[in-house]
């Protein structure tokens, strides 16, 4: 989630924040699962081939890594709660559309168009949603509600991933619906979530306040953006730090595009042979997990703090889901409960390690007068390594097996751990961040 430039605290009385902040943040993860990871069970239901699923899921990222390019436009026109709840709706249209397409002879196309659509709004959403909170709330509230907001969002996330995900299998295998009429019914159940959540927020979500620096024109809204793109590159040893942020998660966006795929894989083929169900329940426990580590390694951080020796030991917990998943390729288990739990082993350390990453381009990247687009620029930066990883992932384990996959990506644990090793502290970290963890991320990218 990436935040838009500083804001201003508006003084104008809003409602209570219990009635909208979960509720905009479990929509902010329901979309961008819903189009990146719930898709790939769609797709690979449907009979389409692992590697054009991956690539496909890829390029769903690319508006989400990208969004900081338009969010500047959000303070032109209107309220930043005005564009979240018209983005709320034209997601639910969108979503309608990509499942009624299901049943047409071209359905990939204009799914997958209908979804690339999407993903730029399921953007707008995030930009238009992260500027309410940081305008609406004060700092006190911020980290009130930054724990239940980390958890809101995972909470979307396992709406679109495991219950989604479920219920098509249920329509499946239960009551016989073919792969197309059973996805067509979540669509349209997703669409109707969309449509509740936007009638909420546009009855109680804040109206947001102006930027103190928003642009009051498309070319000064330009301008801007170009020269906190030129001072971005001016930073001192400011690709070491980018080599950080492109290949810190670089083993793991490997995984992510594949591992959905091989849960529902036949055995035959080298998956695990889990029916939809069976992996919606999986990939819920998976959310679960790595909710609770993004807590344990915000603990953890805020009372070793941040330093060379710790980020490696952070990055260092990237290399276990590497080993889970080459475990669970080499012997493919067959009970539910071990797969579960390598799974949540995995997901686990995911989001442990996942902290200290967000946290370095936080303190060492962003500093400056451009702080948030700085900051932007920098989870754009692990954005596309997110769509380079996953655009690919699906040929090599094609070509590989998935044994010998998962193996490999193993190895590509290396040049995270060498960048972390290389990586430098330009600006001090003694800023007191022992006495208040940071605010947990979801790793959206």
């Amino acid at each position: 989630m990436v935040l838009p430039p500083a804001m201003e605290n508006t003084t104008k009385k809003a409602a209570p924040a219990v009635l909208w902040v979960p509720s905009s943040y479990l929509a902010m993860g329901f979309v961008l699962c819903a189009l990146t990871l719930s898709t790939t069970f769609v797709f690979k239901n449907l009979g389409v081939e692992k590697s054009t699923i991956t690539m496909l899921a890829a390029i769903l990222m690319l508006p989400y890594t990208f969004k900081f390019l338009w969010a500047p436009l959000l303070e032109l026109y209107k309220t930043k709660k005005f564009f979240v709840v018209l983005m709320q709706l034209c997601a639910a249209v969108l979503m309608a559309l990509a499942g009624l397409a299901l049943k047409l002879p071209v359905w990939l196309a204009i799914t997958f168009g209908a979804m690339m659509v999407c993903a730029f709004v399921g953007a707008t959403i995030d930009i238009g949603t992260d500027g309410v909170y940081v305008t609406t709330l004060d700092d006190k509230q911020k980290a009130r509600w930054a724990g239940i907001q980390s958890m809101a969002w995972t909470g979307g996330q396992f709406l679109a991933l495991s219950a989604l995900v479920w219920v098509a299998g249920k329509l499946h295998d239960s009551y016989g619906y073919t792969w197309q009429i059973a996805w067509m019914y979540v669509f349209l159940a997703a669409a109707v979530i969309l449509v509740g959540l936007a009638a909420w927020h546009g009855a109680f979500m804040p109206p947001g306040a102006k930027a103190k620096d928003a642009p009051k024109s498309m070319g000064e809204a330009m301008a801007g953006f170009g020269h906190a793109y030129k001072t971005f590159f001016q930073k001192k040893l400011i690709w070491r730090m980018l080599a950080l942020a492109f290949f810190y998660r670089f083993g793991w966006y490997l995984i992510e595009k594949v591992n959905n795929i091989f849960l529902i894989t036949d055995r035959a083929e080298g998956g695990l042979g889990m029916n939809n169900q069976g992996a919606g329940q999986i990939s819920g426990w998976g959310s679960f997990s790595f909710l609770a580590a993004s807590v344990v390694g915000g603990l953890v951080l805020a009372k070793v703090g941040l330093s060379r020796k710790t980020l490696m030991f952070f990055v260092g917990s990237l290399v276990i889901p590497n080993l889970a998943f080459m475990y669970l390729g080499r012997s493919q288990p067959d009970a539910f409960v071990l797969i579960t739990v390598v799974w949540c082993v995995a997901m686990f350390a995911y989001g442990f390690g996942a902290v200290a990453h967000m946290y370095y381009m936080m303190k060492q990247i962003s500093p400056g007068p451009y702080q948030t687009a700085h900051y932007a620029f920098a989870t754009g930066t692990m954005g596309l390594c997110n769509f380079s990883a996953g655009f690919f992932s699906g040929k090599l384990a094609d070509a590989l097996g998935y044994p010998t996959f998962f193996t490999v990506v193993l190895f590509c644990a290396i040049p995270g751990l060498l960048a972390a090793w290389f990586a430098p502290f330009v600006h001090p970290m003694d800023d007191g961040f022992k006495k208040s963890p940071p605010e947990p991320k979801p790793a959206e990218a």
